[in-house]
């Protein structure tokens, strides 16, 4: 009876889901299910940025990369396609690239690659075709979507220079969906400063910068003191003077520096005005 008894009891704690202290056990499983179906924030892309979700491995990690590709500038994630356009797979060319006009004509010809706005310029055919695609892509294959390819030529001058007051704009704090000069983004620039560079961190960095995010104060904003301060005081976010820094701290801000251009890709849309 005894063996019988604890058989019964072990078989209802599997079926009501494991051992519980006060519900503890099922009330962290439905967080951790809940954090899981939380969506990224849609990302705007640059062609570079786009050139490494190839599916290769990651060189430092050893992990595998996900698989995304454009079609005519909205990006998709297409890892549970590995095998079809991961390395090794029949479409492996279009892994990282923008492919909606040599999807749209079936074509693998790489002259065709990563031009969005010969998307524009399609026949009726081949835009029907695209459209196919796109239709497939989102709802029989259910590839979620990430944001959006931004053509080189539509991103603002590096040269441009940008005031305080122009900078404060782009805070990360506007809704809606972005229109006019930017209706090629899938959420609207958020501007940084860092040294003399002026980065749009939408590239990647909305869930940090934007709305709610842990360094949403540092946007809009020349964050070069603060940065190289490893700070998050309001005096240092409001004093953007950093003459009187020391070796080490400048070397902090180099490195944020370094860190957004060659790690993260955020491209340069300008460069702060530091004339009093």
């Amino acid at each position: 009876y005894l063996i019988l008894f604890l058989l019964t009891t072990a078989g209802w704690i599997w079926v009501n889901g494991g051992f519980q202290i006060n519900g503890a056990s099922k009330k962290v499983e439905e967080e951790e299910n809940e954090e899981e179906e939380t969506p990224e924030p849609l990302r705007n892309f640059t062609l570079k940025q786009l050139r490494c979700f190839d599916g290769s491995t990651n060189e430092n990690t050893g992990e595998e990369k996900p698989v995304y590709l454009s079609l005519g500038g909205v990006v998709f994630d297409v890892s549970k396609g590995r095998d079809f356009y991961g390395p090794g797979g029949p479409y492996e060319i279009f892994a990282g690239r923008e492919c909606g006009v040599a999807l749209a004509k079936m074509s693998f010809d790489e002259s065709l690659l990563d031009d969005v706005g010969a998307c524009e310029s399609l026949g009726v055919g081949d835009k029907n075709e695209l459209d196919g695609w796109l239709e497939k892509f989102e709802h029989f294959r259910c590839y979620p979507i990430k944001g959006r390819l931004v053509p080189d030529d539509n991103l603002p001058s590096p040269d441009k220079v940008i005031s305080a007051d122009e900078l404060l704009k782009f805070n990360g704090l506007i809704e809606g969906i972005p229109e006019g000069e930017y209706k090629c983004y899938a959420t609207h620039p958020i501007y940084l400063g860092a040294g003399d560079f002026v980065f749009d961190v939408s590239f990647g960095g909305v869930s940090m910068y934007g709305k709610g995010g842990p360094y949403q104060r540092f946007a809009g904003k020349d964050a070069s003191r603060a940065l190289a301060l490893m700070s998050f005081d309001v005096k240092d976010l409001e004093n953007t003077d950093t003459s009187d820094l020391d070796e080490k701290q400048l070397k902090v801000l180099s490195d944020w520096v370094d860190n957004f251009k060659k790690k993260k890709g955020y491209p340069v849309v300008g460069r702060l005005n530091k004339k009093v």
